[in-house]
């Protein structure tokens, strides 16, 4: 289980997702990384019961059996500016758009990556809190933006997918020393052994590529049985 630890005041999440098995995912996570989590199943009363518990944070599906996330999320707005996530399987940009101009303050496509969404619950919240915190990392003249999952370099942008976005980001935290296939796999996935290893190099030849495309060639170093590592 991916775990991000921190040292603050426990937040309360309220959940409205239908979908048990990964409502017990979501709550096993995010219970396991020192949230409150609180799940929403009248939802046809979803906006007024968020507004009862008054979470820090709503983690909202868009298909709801009664209604959508849309329709809720516009009702929620009507009352509050709660830092809210939009959860959703279908992958388009109508939804996406539609869900930022309801008023979502991010959107994260089904089959979610558990380190990648608390890492957006983690920026909502201190920016809800009005805190000031690095959420754009610099490598090289590139700056990685962990909400946008993109690489900026000379005014050319390049957007990452979810795996090259982590491994890089993984491997930034640990610039200059060798990361282990292991360690990248564990990261990436929460568990190696369900992962072909060649799954890995896969990720990390597409992300040399990417990089390559923002003059960031060779950056990142193979040590055969060790791992790689990042100059």
């Amino acid at each position: 289980m991916t775990v991000l630890r921190r040292k603050r005041k426990v937040k309360k999440i309220a959940l409205i997702e239908d979908d048990e098995a990964l409502s017990g995912e979501l709550v096993n996570l995010l219970e396991n990384n020192g949230f409150l989590v609180s799940r929403i199943l009248d939802y046809a009363h979803a906006a007024e019961k968020v507004a009862e518990i008054s979470p820090d944070l709503l983690l909202l599906d868009i298909m709801l059996p009664k209604g959508n996330g849309q329709s809720v999320l516009r009702e929620l707005r009507k009352r509050t500016d709660l830092p809210v996530i939009m959860l959703t399987g279908k992958n388009t940009d109508t939804d996406e758009i539609m869900g930022m101009a309801n008023g979502a303050d991010d959107y994260i496509t089904k089959p979610y990556h558990p380190a990648l969404l608390l890492l957006r619950i983690e920026a909502l919240l201190r920016r809800a809190a009005g805190e000031k915190k690095q959420e754009i990392f610099l490598y090289r003249g590139a700056e990685l933006n962990l909400l946008r999952s993109s690489l900026l370099r000379d005014g050319k942008e390049i957007l990452l997918s979810k795996n090259e976005m982590m491994i890089f980001y993984c491997l930034l935290q640990n610039q200059g020393k060798i990361v282990s296939r292991d360690q990248l796999m564990d990261f990436l996935w929460d568990c190696n052994e369900f992962v072909d290893d060649n799954t890995l190099t896969v990720n990390i030849n597409r992300l040399r590529k990417r990089l390559s495309e923002l003059g960031l060639c060779e950056c990142i170093q193979t040590h055969r049985k060790q791992g790689y590592l990042l100059l």
